[in-house]
């Protein structure tokens, strides 16, 4: 029975190079998968899901009005061969995509894994995140740490003087932001003085996973 997963972590827990192997897993048992990422997420290419270890592959890039559902639906039909779709950078999405992956599950019985963030800079929900956390079957977290050695589960916009941003727009990947995943207890520790030692050797700066 299909089921609607979404895989979650801070940043540089390497989400995408899951979802490729994902897809390399199923593509090796002569399944086909089709992969999906948001249009604003441009730093791999046009149309591909690329990861910092140097892995990519072609995906659909869909915008805001973009039907998941009615694409895959098409795709099925021309393609009978394709047994799991899977989503990259979840948290851009919005409610009306979650639903319609909900559907992909229910209606074509296709598994829909999902990779993304949780929360953004703030420490506030995305909302394609908050509705995965809702309406997804299974959730899986993809574990990274923070430079004390905990577990991070929040991702800190930094200048680059390693001073904490709290404002700013919600999503910012066109390079002019840097991030670090944090432990909650260093997160709210540098969003009260706004600083980060960033001369510690472990606390390289991160990218989208």
């Amino acid at each position: 029975m299909a089921k609607l997963y979404f895989y979650y972590s801070a940043m540089n827990a390497g989400k995408s190079t899951v979802l490729l192997q994902s897809a390399y897993n199923y593509q090796e048992r002569g399944m086909e998968t089709l992969l999906f990422t948001p249009s604003i997420d441009k730093r791999f290419g046009v149309n591909k899901v690329g990861s910092r270890i140097g892995l990519a592959a072609d995906a659909v890039a869909f915008d805001a009005d973009f039907d998941l559902y009615a694409y895959t639906q098409k795709a099925l039909a021309h393609n009978p061969k394709i047994r799991c779709v899977l989503l990259d950078e979840a948290q851009f999405i919005k409610k009306d995509h979650v639903l319609q992956l909900t559907r992909i599950v229910d209606e074509l019985d296709i598994p829909v894994l999902t990779y993304g963030l949780r929360s953004d800079f703030r420490g506030e929900p995305f909302e394609g995140s908050q509705y995965l956390l809702i309406l997804a079957d299974n959730l899986v977290e993809i574990k990274t740490i923070c430079h004390c050695g905990k577990k991070a589960i929040m991702n800190a916009r930094v200048d680059e003087h390693g001073k904490m941003i709290n404002t700013g727009a919600q999503v910012a990947i066109d390079g002019s932001a840097h991030y670090v995943s944090m432990c909650r207890k260093h997160f709210n520790h540098s969003k009260s003085d706004h600083a980060f030692d960033d001369s510690n050797p472990t606390a390289t700066e991160p990218r989208l996973a």
